[in-house]
């Protein structure tokens, strides 16, 4: 386990955290945990596998505790039903004091001729799975392109308060256009 704060908090923490794991047997390896610092974020593997033609991602999202479960239980049901998909997995990456952080990561192998439609698919169920289950639309990476097309859905009513904004704030229309899935008279933002 990982943690940052400031001092005093992470010391109270990571004492408890030495208790519960030290209840739990003989301590593990810290090496194990170097090395995985040291190439956590590399994505080499991945896109070699994105040449190969595979369908891989991440979707990182964020719920309250209550939510958790029932929002990983139905992403990574909504994920497997895709077809071609080969594995759907999650982790928990940042735990706070009313939810987590949630990434799931997704695999698939579809005919050449599907690699677009099954990756959006993936994007489709997953996402809707996380909103019907009670999860948010992101946690730290943003929404983006992808995400934009699920913002309405994600905000509810909400969503005309954010276009009345939008529209008394830049009226023109000419700050990031087509971003969070507004409409612009620039055209439709495409994805993918």
């Amino acid at each position: 386990m990982l943690d940052e704060g400031d001092a005093a908090i992470v010391d109270a923490t990571m004492e408890v955290v030495h208790d519960v794991c030290g209840s739990l047997g003989e301590p593990g390896d810290d090496q194990l945990v170097a090395e995985w610092m040291e190439h956590r974020n590399d994505t080499s593997a991945l896109q070699g596998l994105t040449r190969k033609g595979f369908v891989v991602d991440t979707m990182e999202i964020a719920a309250p505790w209550s939510r958790l479960d029932d929002v990983y239980a139905a992403a990574t049901a909504a994920l497997l039903a895709v077809p071609h998909i080969r594995v759907a997995s999650c982790h928990l990456s940042h735990s706070y004091l009313d939810g987590a952080c949630l990434y799931f990561t997704f695999a698939a192998t579809p005919p050449p001729e599907l690699v677009e439609s099954t990756y959006v698919a993936c994007w489709d169920a997953g996402q809707r799975a996380v909103l019907a289950s009670g999860g948010n639309l992101s946690h730290h990476h943003g929404v983006g392109l992808n995400r934009g097309r699920f913002v309405a859905e994600a905000l509810g009513p909400a969503f005309d308060v954010l276009l009345t904004m939008k529209g008394a704030l830049d009226p023109h229309g000419i700050l990031n256009p087509g971003k969070l899935g507004m409409p612009t008279d620039f055209g439709p933002a495409s994805w993918p």
